[in-house]
């Protein structure tokens, strides 16, 4: 009895151990069909997930740019409450004379840290400075190499770096709209070259005069050694050359497109036409020769800054007329579409050699140049 029981038993554990391996292969081929779907919908919610991080990221990130700009037009607007109203359109010149220099510092610099850069007037009332340092004058054709590389008549031509970088730039701005073909003519002179014209033109002269009548007449064709533009390392002259195009090159600078574009846009550079006339260089240009005591047609340009350079031209002045003005006027700004550009402040120091040149810490950027007749001439850039 006992064996046939246990006979029986066998076939029973056999069908049910096959049932269990039949369960696990068709959860086995099941599995896939169910988890792949779990998969694809935990995929999708993660994709959803990152793309609205990075929308909410993007939005944060414009807020972020505009707050930033918001702050950046409040920071160019004064604060001190005492500075008059100004325009919100176009160019606006506003007088702060007798109001003082917001959040102020002072740094001390002597006259060699001063002396060139750009406001030195240098004219027949005004002799450059016993101190003047030609040491930093350079070669404009070889300041720069490749296509930066200036034209100019010879490498004898030279200048301060800063009045190279400037012309550079403005080259660059007539280049982009078309023109091309400059050419230095002519840039900084030694005193001994200026005393070696004036003498010659007085050998040329001594035939027709004598005394002080010849030295008057040399003065009116060559600036006495010392009292000329080109004594001072910022002034050049330019005219049109293109290599063999005679017809080009022969035709007046004034009247040319380089001239022109040069005439009407180089103040946005840092640099002024130093001479105008009635009707010269520009049909709109008045006659400055009173001021400036050179009647003669140079087309000679004189780095001064960007800064001094766009309220001169804004001004219509000189140098003689901007420094006369802001001894006068020794603290002023300019506004532009309600943005301030610049703010000048002038301070008296005679001659000094060293001086605390009072500053603004509210400027990105600030230059400081003695201008000849005792005073430093300060423009914060905003």
């Amino acid at each position: 009895m006992a064996r046939t029981k246990k006979s029986k038993a066998v076939p029973i554990v056999a069908v049910l151990t096959l049932l269990i391996i039949a369960a696990a292969v068709v959860c086995f081929l099941i599995n896939p069909l169910v988890i792949q779907p779990q998969r694809d919908a935990i995929q999708k919610a993660n994709a959803d997930a990152k793309a609205e991080v990075e929308a909410r990221n993007k939005e944060a990130e414009a807020k972020y740019a505009s707050a930033i700009a918001e702050l950046e037009s409040q920071a160019s607007i004064p604060t001190n409450p005492s500075w008059p109203e100004h325009k919100n359109e176009g160019w606006d010149l506003l007088d702060l004379t007798g109001i003082p220099l917001e959040n102020q510092s002072a740094v001390t610099m002597t006259r060699a840290d001063l002396m060139n850069n750009g406001m030195l007037l240098v004219n027949e009332w005004h002799s450059r400075p016993e101190d003047f340092d030609e040491s930093g004058i350079v070669s404009v054709g070889k300041y720069y190499t490749g296509d930066q590389k200036i034209q100019v008549k010879d490498n004898n031509v030279t200048l301060f770096p800063n009045a190279i970088a400037a012309l550079r730039e403005a080259l660059d701005g007539a280049k982009a709209n078309g023109l091309e073909h400059y050419m230095v003519e002519e840039g900084y002179r030694t005193y001994e070259q200026q005393d070696q014209y004036f003498q010659n033109k007085i050998t040329k002269l001594s035939s027709k005069y004598t005394g002080d009548a010849l030295i008057a007449a040399a003065k009116k064709e060559v600036n006495y050694p010392g009292t000329s533009e080109y004594n001072s390392g910022l002034g050049f002259e330019l005219r049109q050359y293109e290599k063999n195009n005679p017809d080009f090159n022969s035709m007046k600078y004034s009247a040319t497109n380089q001239g022109k574009w040069m005439n009407e846009n180089c103040w946005k550079y840092g640099i002024v036409f130093r001479f105008p006339q009635a009707g010269w260089p520009l049909e709109s240009s008045t006659d400055k020769s009173f001021k400036t005591g050179v009647s003669k047609h140079l087309n000679l340009y004189r780095y001064v800054g960007k800064g001094n350079a766009a309220i001169m031209h804004y001004m219509d002045f000189t140098m003689e007329e901007y420094i006369e003005y802001l001894e006068e006027h020794p603290h002023i700004a300019l506004f532009e579409d309600g943005v301030l550009k610049y703010e000048v402040y002038r301070q008296y120091i005679g001659d000094a050699g060293y001086t605390d040149v009072q500053l603004t810490r509210n400027a990105r950027n600030y230059t400081s140049s003695l201008d000849n007749m005792g005073g430093i001439i300060t423009v914060f850039e905003y």
